[in-house]
């Protein structure tokens, strides 16, 4: 897959996509990330990339021409046609759902905004899509750009060194992710549930699958809101509720 960021800092982003596994993802030739300047495609000497917005009001709007002589050169870098993202706190909210949807893509192009943001003409003409990490506002679009890079990436065939990883994710399945342990066995906080050491997968499963149900009941209940649960699922959920309470008494 190949991911093209528009970018005024391409040095951020190359650093930020250089670690972990989206970093191994590239030497692995599963990911390739490309960074592009509009700065270098400007006509002035100053190399202007922004001006003040009709209307008034502070703050500076990034220009139609720069970005959009970018782009060009970006659907031209490579064959596979590029899905353009613009990332604003007025898109889409990002989801699992749409981050596998993204990573089963040959080819995206992110474009980072700055400032107030990019001129409304060129979003409308040029974009195919707009997504927001979250609700709140970043200086650019770039820690956004980071997020999508990690979120697909990690996704390609032979990123991570066990697949199942991103199986057992949290929202891989529409739950949050069940709690892990790790060694020792025995601490002062704490100790490793028993069902986990028991060797049973079948009831280690079951314990994994109670626990994402109680987690995301606990933390995201919209999550389950949107989720038809089976008899066995809400078996599960209830006697997760009950252990709960319980325990709280």
């Amino acid at each position: 897959m190949r991911i093209d960021v528009v970018t005024l800092f391409p040095d951020f982003v190359r650093e930020c996509a250089a670690v972990g596994v989206v970093g191994r993802a590239q030497q692995r030739k599963l990911l390739q990330v490309e960074t592009w300047n509009p700065r270098d495609y400007t006509t002035d000497r100053h190399r202007t990339v922004d001006s003040s917005s009709y209307g008034g009001g502070p703050g500076m709007v990034m220009l139609i021409e720069p970005l959009r002589k970018t782009l060009e050169v970006v659907r031209n870098a490579a064959p596979e046609p590029a899905h353009v993202i613009y990332l604003s706190p007025q898109g889409a909210r990002l989801t699992q759902g749409r981050v596998e949807a993204l990573a089963k893509l040959p080819r995206i192009a992110l474009l980072c905004g700055r400032y107030e943001g990019v001129d409304e003409r060129l979003l409308a003409h040029e974009v195919d899509e707009e997504l927001s990490i979250g609700d709140y506002v970043l200086s650019g679009g770039e820690l956004a750009a980071a997020v999508i890079i990690d979120a697909v990436g990690r996704l390609q065939d032979g990123a991570l060194n066990d697949a199942q990883s991103a199986e057992q994710d949290s929202f891989s399945d529409g739950l949050l992710d069940c709690p892990h342990y790790a060694k020792p066995v025995h601490d002062a906080l704490g100790s490793v549930p028993e069902v986990l050491l028991s060797g049973d997968h079948a009831a280690i499963a079951r314990w994994r699958h109670k626990q994402s149900l109680g987690r995301t009941w606990l933390r995201r209940p919209e999550l389950l809101a949107q989720r038809a649960l089976d008899a066995e699922s809400r078996a599960l959920l209830d006697e997760f509720r009950r252990e709960y309470v319980t325990a709280r008494n």
